[in-house]
């Protein structure tokens, strides 16, 4: 028997030999997964333990949006009777960030949590190799390694969790000093005195909320009708409001042409002629998967018309033993949903108990003030009839926890199924919605209806006391 942790696993004789190309959560969770079940497990990594999610994306993201939230709390003190004074007791009217030392810090937090990483794999006996791997035929890797030289690695089963990266266009070349992928604002030392953002997805969205609260002149181009044009509209069109109201300027409806820069300017230029002049450019224009250079079609891995790594609803790719997870698969691009691909692959490959991967249960946040949460079931198949569903929204303005903090913006939505008033779904807009989805999700994942919601015991005042109320709202009786 296998010991680990408390955890003891059977011994099936010869260990598995698992490679993991990319070390980000789709790489590391399926590693921690696949030793604790018994296999021999190697992770080949090229751009830090923790991928995009830890050393670019989420957790630096993340971690400057933690500034800009502090500073938009600030933003509502008078309303709760706090005032700033100087040292000499007279008024103060303006606060100010050093984006520096955020942005030291957002480096240093990064790469702590990319160590933390790396102490547990070494801690549970994953072998961890520095290199760019690739296939080498069936059953074997082969890494380069950063001297020069190769090491050939055997296997019974390869996940490949190789991410993604920006998109860029020819028209649009970032520089890395002025005009910016969301990968090289952290080299930023200095606070941009007018930065334009291009892409209003949830990318675009919450580095043009940050800079906003951060107290620098944002414009937001937006090539749809609104911000933030895959989530539901009711929530998008509370956060336009907010932004508007806050002083950004968002240009709906206008497709960048290019961008160009002139010394510490940076210009703009729409597809109608207009330009938009400002110090600095964030490019948000979504992603591409790095799976080139990797032997896929060599090994029969089938990609699709955007390069992604086509994948079944347990990560198998079309090559025999070989799975895929994260980013790369453009299945959904949560570090939720990659992790889960990633154990739910070695889960299958290893015989252990697996379920297939359900996005009907997959919650996500858009980090914005107020923040926007979801899961299960959309407002749009809704409306579409693709999902028939019983639907309530309750303005969090009317709670009374909301009013004590000054929140005026936001709501909760629930979908219930007609009939039976199972929860399939809901949107949370408000502070901290990202746990406020919780309840929900629990809801939907585990088929509750509305009074099962209603009648757990919720805190009063609390914000999630509007959850509970809003699944009293699709009461069904017995004569319903």
């Amino acid at each position: 028997m296998r010991h680990n942790e408390g955890v003891t696993t059977p011994d099936f004789g010869q260990a598995q030999r698992v490679v993991v190309i990319g070390g980000g959560p789709g790489g590391y969770e399926a590693a921690l997964v696949a030793v604790q079940i018994g296999a021999e497990v190697t992770v080949v990594d090229s751009d830090g333990l923790g991928g995009s999610a830890v050393v670019t994306d989420c957790v630096p993201s993340k971690t400057l949006i933690a500034t800009a939230e502090l500073m938009t709390e600030f933003s509502g003190a008078p309303e709760l009777g706090v005032q700033f004074e100087d040292h000499e007791g007279d008024p103060a009217h303006q606060l100010t960030v050093d984006l520096g030392r955020v942005n030291a810090r957002v480096k240093r937090l990064a790469r702590d949590q990319s160590d933390d990483i790396g102490e547990r794999l070494e801690t549970e006996g994953v072998r961890v190799v520095t290199g760019f791997g690739r296939l080498d035929g069936p059953g074997a890797v082969e890494v380069t390694l950063p001297d020069g030289g190769t090491e050939r690695l055997e296997a019974d089963a390869v996940l490949l969790a190789t991410g993604a990266a920006p998109r860029t266009l020819r028209t649009a070349e970032p520089d890395g000093e002025r005009i910016l992928t969301w990968e090289q604002v952290y080299d930023l030392t200095e606070t941009p005195s007018h930065m334009i953002v291009v892409g209003s997805g949830v990318t675009g969205a919450e580095f043009a909320n940050a800079y906003l609260a951060l107290g620098v002149e944002v414009t937001l181009v937006s090539s749809r009708d609104r911000v933030l044009p895959g989530e539901d509209a009711d929530a998008a069109e509370v956060l336009e409001q907010v932004l508007t109201r806050r002083g950004m300027n968002v240009l709906s409806r206008s497709r960048m042409e290019s961008v160009t820069r002139d010394g510490d300017e940076v210009t703009v230029t729409l597809t109608d002629g207009r330009t938009v002049t400002g110090s600095h450019c964030l490019l948000a224009l979504g992603s591409v998967p790095k799976t080139q250079g990797l032997g896929l079609e060599e090994a029969g891995v089938a990609l699709d018309d955007g390069g992604f790594v086509k994948v079944d609803r347990v990560s198998r790719t079309s090559a025999r033993g070989v799975y895929a997870a994260g980013d790369c698969t453009g299945v959904l691009m949560l570090a939720s949903v990659a992790a889960m691909q990633g154990r739910i692959a070695m889960w299958h490959f290893l015989g252990d108990a697996v379920t297939p991967l359900d996005l009907g249960q997959v919650s996500s946040n858009v980090f914005t003030a107020p923040e926007i949460a979801t899961v299960g079931c959309s407002q749009r198949a809704v409306d579409a009839g693709e999902i028939p569903a019983e639907t309530v929204r309750l303005e969090l303005a009317g709670n009374a926890r909301a009013k004590m903090q000054g929140v005026r913006d936001g709501f909760v939505k629930l979908f219930a199924r007609p009939g039976t008033g199972a929860v399939i779904g809901g949107v949370v807009v408000g502070p901290r919605a990202s746990e406020l989805i919780h309840p929900i999700s629990i809801a939907v994942a585990e088929s509750l209806t509305v009074d099962q919601l209603a009648h757990v015991f919720t805190v009063y005042p609390s914000m999630s006391g509007s959850v509970a109320e809003a699944a009293r709202r699709l009461h069904h009786s017995p004569q319903r």
